[in-house]
C-alpha cells in the first residue's frame, strides 16, 4: 500500500490550518449519516458518525481539547478513504464498525482553548463526569461497547523523541490501567497495534516517533477505558520541521490510522510486542521553537556571551491562529535543541529598549547591525 499516495488522494482539502471549529466541519459531517448524541455546555451539537458493519468495533474521538485539531483533519481524510469504495476500504467496512466523534469539545474549538466552556479539562473528568461532553463520551462508550478506543490529540512543539534532537512528530501511548503500570492482555493489545503503526511510520519519519509517559491517572479518559478492559491508544500529533500548521503531521496521523487498522484486519493479535513497544523513544521535553547561540550582551557594564530561547504562543486573532514568539529561557540550554537555531557569532543583542533579553518579552530584536529578528526568526 502506497500510504503517501493514499493520503494525497483522500486528503480533505476543505479544512486546513490549526483553527478548526464545528463551523468548518459541520457540512462534512452532514454529508454522512450523522447523529447528534448530545450537546456542549453552550448548546453546540456533538455528532457521531458510524461506518461499517464488522464485528470489531473501534471508537475514535477527536478535539477533546479544543485547540488540538490535527487529528480532526486526519479523521476526515480517513473518512474519505472509507468512502472510496476500494478493495481495501471495503474490507475495513466489512470487518470493522467505526464510531467516530469528530469534535467532542466544540466550545473549546471555537475559543481555541484546551478546556471546555466551563474551563474544565475533559481529559481529567473521566471519573467525575461533571461536564456534558464527558457524559456524552462515556454514554457512547457504554452503548457502543468498543473492542478498541482511539483517543486523538495534539502535543506541543517542545517534545522530542528521546534526547537525540529529533522532534516527536507522532507519539503514542498504551495507557496504564493501574498505579503499578502493570501489563495485561488488554494493554498488550494496544501496545501491539502501536508497534505496527511505528513500524510503518519509521519508513517515513525515522527516529521521530515518541512514546508518551505512562504515569497512571484514573481521571484521564484513556486510563479509565484501559481500566475498563478496552484496549486504548493515545495518539499525539506533534511537530515536523517548520510545519506549524500541522499539515505534514496530519498526513502521518492518517498513515498511522490506516496502517494500524490494516494490521488489525490482517492479523490476530497473539504476539507480545512489549519489547518493541519499549524501544520506541520516550517523549522528552528537549525543544524550543528558537535557540539563539553565542549572543553578546552588555549587562551592568559587563560583556558576556549567552544562549537563550524563544517559544511561540498560539493566539487567536480574528478567527485565525497566529504564532507570537516570546523569550522563554535564558542560558541553561545544554540539553535543549531549537527547531530553528541561530548562531549570533558574538553579535550584540539590542531590542530598542534593553541590552539583554527579558523573559516573556516578544522576540523582536537585533543581533549586531546586520541581523534583525522579528517574531523569533531572521527577517
Amino acid at each position: 500500500m502506497n500510504y503517501l499516495e493514499l493520503h494525497k488522494q483522500y486528503k480533505e482539502e476543505s479544512i486546513s490550518g490549526r483553527y478548526i471549529t464545528l463551523q468548518h466541519i459541520e457540512s462534512l459531517i452532514l454529508k454522512q449519516k450523522a447523529e447528534i448524541i448530545g450537546q456542549s455546555v453552550l448548546g453546540k451539537p456533538i455528532y457521531k458518525l458510524q461506518f461499517g458493519t464488522g464485528k470489531n468495533k473501534i471508537l475514535m474521538w477527536s478535539q477533546m481539547h479544543g485547540n488540538e485539531s490535527t487529528t480532526t483533519k486526519a479523521l476526515f481524510d480517513f473518512i474519505n478513504f472509507l468512502d472510496s469504495n476500494t478493495t481495501e476500504s471495503n474490507s475495513f467496512l466489512d470487518n470493522f464498525t467505526f464510531c467516530l466523534l469528530p469534535m467532542l469539545n466544540p466550545d473549546g474549538a471555537k475559543l481555541y482553548t484546551r478546556e471546555n466552556a466551563n474551563g474544565i479539562d475533559l481529559n481529567r473528568d473521566a471519573q467525575n463526569l461533571s461536564q456534558p461532553e464527558s457524559v456524552v463520551l462515556r454514554k457512547e462508550f457504554e452503548a457502543f461497547k468498543p473492542n478498541y478506543c482511539y483517543n486523538l490529540h495534539d502535543q506541543r512543539t517542545i517534545y522530542g523523541a528521546g534526547e537525540s534532537g529529533h522532534s516527536a512528530t507522532v507519539s503514542f501511548l498504551a495507557p496504564a490501567y493501574n498505579e503499578n503500570r502493570d501489563l495485561n492482555e488488554v494493554r498488550i493489545k494496544a501496545m501491539n497495534i502501536i508497534v505496527s503503526m511505528n513500524n510503518t511510520l519509521q519508513q517515513f519519519i525515522p527516529n521521530q516517533v515518541g512514546r508518551f509517559d505512562d504515569s497512571f491517572n484514573i481521571n484521564c479518559v484513556g486510563d479509565t477505558f484501559q481500566y475498563l478492559n478496552v484496549p486504548t491508544i493515545l495518539f499525539e500529533a506533534g511537530h515536523f520541521a517548520n510545519d506549524y500548521e500541522r499539515e505534514i503531521s496530519r498526513k502521518y496521523i492518517f498513515i498511522a490510522l490506516v496502517s494500524g487498522i490494516k494490521f488489525l484486519n490482517e492479523n490476530d493479535i497473539v504476539l507480545n510486542e512489549i519489547g518493541n513497544y519499549l524501544k520506541i523513544s520516550q517523549n522528552k521535553v528537549v525543544f524550543y521553537d528558537f535557540v539563539y547561540k553565542n549572543v553578546k550582551i552588555n549587562y551592568d557594564n559587563n560583556k558576556k556571551i549567552i544562549n537563550f530561547a524563544a517559544q511561540f504562543k498560539e493566539v487567536l486573532n480574528n478567527e485565525k491562529v497566529t504564532f507570537e514568539a516570546v523569550i522563554a529561557q535564558i542560558d541553561n540550554l545544554e540539553n535543549y535543541f531549537g527547531h530553528i537555531e541561530i548562531d549570533a557569532r558574538d553579535e550584540t543583542y539590542y531590542d530598542g529598549e534593553s541590552n539583554f533579553p527579558i523573559l516573556d518579552k516578544k522576540a523582536n530584536f537585533y543581533l549586531g547591525k546586520s541581523i534583525q529578528i522579528v517574531n523569533g526568526n531572521i527577517k
